[in-house]
């Protein structure tokens, strides 16, 4: 399991590493295997060359000898002129004879030792010899740390008449074989030591080249972003994998862009529908007492009445206090919609906050005026903008029969500019806070709600954010937050 958490690079790495390993571990042991197959060949072969010499000499022996050839006169035979012991060291092997019963009748040795040579055969290897059909049985064995190969023959006469068991025990010396068997792991354990380096080195640079056109889909795919124009990948060089999952991932990103342009015309569709119908909703307002008023003055028109123009001047006053309302309407919801411009001036926060309360008459508005200068790059304007609207939703917050007091303030808090309005009002419903800075939304009999829609709208231009805290009864909190650059 924590194979699969790496890296398809980091498994590539170790993949190809240890492939490496396991071959150079499989090639050693089928090495070692096969040195000791060929070695138990070699053996086996070697003492049966000497097995069919030593017979020819036997047969020999057996040939020129004066005494009559049968079993009881083997041990005579052979002892004639030390003819065992010429065999035995012609051919570099010690020779056992025994009789058909299995009894030692003569050995090449000068001197009996029990603990090498068997006096008397066992009854296995008798009747194992004598169901065979070549009439030749090998046996291996051990004895003080050394490994014997040991054969039993029949000795026959001319007419194939047994007369004997011809014992040859092999001495199986790998000392040689073993030394040639080292040496050979020994280079092989060079070689694959270098080629193991080389695997190392190939495989950092070949899961690099693997993993580099995965790398860069990544760091694609983690930039695509719905609100954004994303770039398409490419990539010249790669494998036919990597190009299905390129060309997917760019379909998948023209396929997005269409969906978001239109989501996006969908959106500003749905958003002018509701801004008109809030236009003709708050247009309709002054329009009736208006047209009420006109209506009136008509039918009560009289030339001759001598307070024609008293009447006159307070019908005037309503059409004109009317068309203030309906022009009010217009610049606020001008206002709004307007997209405030990024002029980036370098400017004193602390000075152009100030400024922006000076409109304002009212006493309890405290703002220190003797605070530290706080440099930052806004728009003039639209600060002020930001500033007269969250103080006039402070005044507006705070109920008549409650000693107002509002406190502005500005500092500096890790390279950001801070903000804050703070009053003691009636604060904000719980149902309310979802819907704050929606436009049109407002808790008051006037206006148009659009205010702090409005410096939303102007501090996330200028990559900021507005929050507020607020409890109510007792007083809401703005923060306006943004960068100094």
């Amino acid at each position: 399991m924590r194979l699969l958490k790496l890296s398809l690079r980091t498994r590539i790495f170790i993949s190809m590493t240890a492939l490496v390993l396991l071959a150079s571990i499989l090639i050693a042991a089928v090495t070692i295997y096969q040195y000791k197959e060929e070695a138990e060949e070699y053996h086996r072969e070697r003492l049966e060359r000497k097995e069919e010499r030593i017979q020819i000499a036997i047969n020999n022996a057996l040939k020129s000898t004066t005494y009559p050839v049968n079993e009881q006169n083997l041990p005579s035979i052979f002892r004639e002129r030390q003819r065992i012991y010429q065999i035995s060291e012609e051919h570099s092997l010690t020779i056992n004879i025994y009789s058909l019963s299995g009894e030692l009748l003569v050995r090449s040795e000068g001197v009996f030792s029990k603990d090498t040579t068997d006096i008397q055969l066992n009854r296995l290897i008798l009747d194992t010899l004598a169901s065979l059909y070549d009439k030749k049985y090998l046996v291996k064995s051990e004895k003080n740390g050394e490994r014997f190969l040991t054969s039993y023959t029949y000795i026959t006469d001319i007419r194939s008449k047994p007369l004997g068991i011809l014992h040859l025990p092999y001495l199986e010396d790998d000392d040689l074989i073993t030394r040639e068997l080292l040496e050979f792991l020994r280079r092989l354990g060079e070689v694959y030591l270098l080629m193991l380096l080389i695997a190392i080195i190939v495989a950092y640079f070949l899961s690099k080249y693997i993993t580099r056109s995965l790398k860069t889909i990544s760091e694609t795919i983690d930039q695509t972003r719905l609100d954004k124009r994303n770039k398409r990948i490419d990539i010249g060089d790669a494998s036919e994998e990597i190009y299905s999952l390129v060309n997917a991932y760019n379909s998948m990103i023209d396929e997005l862009e269409e969906s978001a342009a239109m989501l996006a015309k969908s959106e500003r569709e749905a958003a002018w529908r509701e801004m008109a119908k809030q236009v003709a909703h708050e247009i309709k307002n002054p329009l009736t007492p208006m047209r009420l008023t006109v209506q009136s003055f008509q039918r009560k028109f009289d030339v001759e009445d001598p307070n024609i123009l008293q009447k006159l001047q307070e019908y005037s006053n309503t059409l004109i206090q009317q068309i203030d309302t309906m022009s009010s309407i217009a610049s606020a919801f001008s206002n709004f919609a307007q997209m405030p411009a990024q002029k980036n001036e370098t400017l004193d926060v602390t000075k152009i906050v100030g400024l922006a309360l000076d409109i304002f008459n009212e006493d309890y508005i405290i703002f220190p005026s003797e605070k530290e200068e706080v440099i930052a790059k806004f728009d003039r304007t639209q600060l002020i903008r930001v500033v007269t609207n969250l103080v006039k939703n402070a005044i507006q917050a705070i109920p008549e029969n409650r000693i107002p007091k509002i406190i502005v303030d500005v500092f500096s808090e890790n390279e950001e500019v801070i903000i804050t309005v703070a009053d003691n009002g009636i604060g904000i419903s719980e149902d309310n806070k979802k819907k704050i800075f929606e436009p049109k939304f407002t808790t008051k009999t006037s206006g148009m709600g659009l205010g702090l829609g409005m410096v939303k709208n102007i501090v996330q231009t200028y990559k900021g954010s507005i929050t507020f805290t607020s409890q109510k009864g007792k007083g809401t909190v703005f923060k306006v937050r943004f960068p100094k650059e």
